[in-house]
């Protein structure tokens, strides 16, 4: 899938009950935090973010983007990025 990465920022507990192949879950207190999950992800990495109606994903594309990453995208949710990226 090239370097795209997929950022679940939906709560643990909602991340644990399903979310895209392959995305990494970063709430928005981590994020705010710094997101450190990030350290190994280079600033120009295509980010597709999602949560459940895309409102959190939405607000977490700002601090995203005040972290350096300028290639971000709102996935909206689960549903709608599987359709687009692995359908």
């Amino acid at each position: 899938m090239g370097n795209i990465v997929f950022i679940d920022v939906r709560e643990p507990q909602e991340f644990a009950r399903g979310h895209v192949q392959g995305a990494i879950n970063i709430p928005p207190s981590d994020l705010m935090a710094g997101a450190p999950q990030l350290k190994d992800i280079p600033k120009d990495s295509k980010l597709i973010v999602y949560c459940i109606t895309g409102s959190r994903s939405n607000a977490s594309i700002n601090i995203l983007k005040s972290l350096g990453y300028e290639n971000v995208e709102n996935g909206i949710n689960q549903k709608h990025v599987e359709a687009k990226y692995f359908s």
